[in-house]
């Protein structure tokens, strides 16, 4: 017993210094690929050539669209082509058609939330082209996701962002649509919805579909959620934020706060448009001046537009 307690105690220093050793050495690897990850996220150059197209907005912009209350916006120059929203109905297609928007073109449906005036336009759409992934809240109820399927299209359900480690950590799969194309994941209580966040080489561009969980708190995500390392670019600045604002019934007071809040934030331009309502848009003009953006259906923004 007594050759056998000398041994123990010969041995266990040894013992110890291996395990430190292993120890560390899993250490430094795993640091290491975390490091090479984020390096690849961060050296991963923006959307170059971004073009928006608001192909459904009650706004007027070109006159041989129609309008109607509601919003839907084609992507283009992102890995994927999207439709963002829906609008309320036929009027999509037939505003997508005058415009030489093609159907079958699009890749990925994304829909901010439940309201018909954004979800109207989807099973006429999904009729030209079923071939499409659809991005929706959780939230959505199982008929509405049921009849989606049904059609042909494949759905993907956005959850709510729990913390900057469920992103960081890949937990949240549905927030990645494509390269330099993210969800806010579902926000709000009362009325779910998501927004778009779109990484270009000029700064961070933010659609809303009617901004129901707070403009500035979507703001506030968005830049959140590009300032986690493994989405994180060469710039988290927001250089455009445009979409419903949910302004239409909002007091002169309030607009101004937002309006000073964004100016905080940094949004370099904006473009509040759908249910931002005639007095925000106008008082948003006054503040932003030539980086006011007016948006109405027909209306197409590239980069070159923004310096």
């Amino acid at each position: 017993m007594r050759r056998l307690a000398a041994i123990v105690v010969f041995l266990l220093p040894v013992i110890v210094v291996l395990l430190a050793a292993i120890l560390l050495a899993t250490c430094v690897q795993r640091k290491g690929r975390i490091m090479n990850e984020q390096a690849k996220a961060v050296s991963t150059p923006g959307v170059k050539n971004l073009t928006i197209t608001v192909v459904y907005d009650n706004n007027p912009y070109k006159q041989e669209l129609e309008t109607d209350w509601g919003f839907a916006a084609a992507i283009t120059g992102t890995k994927k082509t999207i439709l963002f929203d829906t609008g309320g109905g036929r009027l999509l297609l037939d505003n997508m058609e005058k415009l030489a928007i093609k159907p079958d073109r699009i890749d990925v449906v994304v829909l901010s939330h439940i309201h018909g005036d954004h979800t109207g336009g989807l099973s006429g759409f999904l009729e030209k082209n079923s071939n499409v992934t659809v991005y929706m809240p959780v939230s959505f109820p199982k008929k509405f996701k049921d009849n989606a399927r049904n059609s042909g299209a494949k759905i993907i359900e956005v959850n709510p962002v729990r913390s900057k480690a469920s992103i960081s950590n890949g937990v949240n799969e549905s927030l990645q649509i494509c390269e330099n194309v993210y969800s806010t994941g579902q926000l709000g209580k009362l009325i779910k919805e998501q927004s778009l966040i779109i990484r270009t080489d000029k700064g961070l561009v933010v659609i809303t579909g009617c901004a129901h969980p707070g403009i500035v708190n979507i703001v506030n995500t968005a830049k959140t959620l590009m300032r986690v390392p493994a989405l994180r670019g060469p710039k988290d600045d927001i250089l455009l934020v445009m979409g419903g604002f949910h302004l239409e019934w909002a007091t002169k007071g309030r607009i101004e706060k937002i309006i000073s809040a964004f100016k905080q934030l940094g949004v370099r331009y904006v473009g509040p448009c759908h249910c931002s309502g005639h007095k925000a848009r106008s008082l948003f003009e006054k503040h932003f001046g030539s980086n006011y953006i007016n948006i109405g259906a027909g209306k197409v923004i590239t980069l070159t537009d923004l310096r």
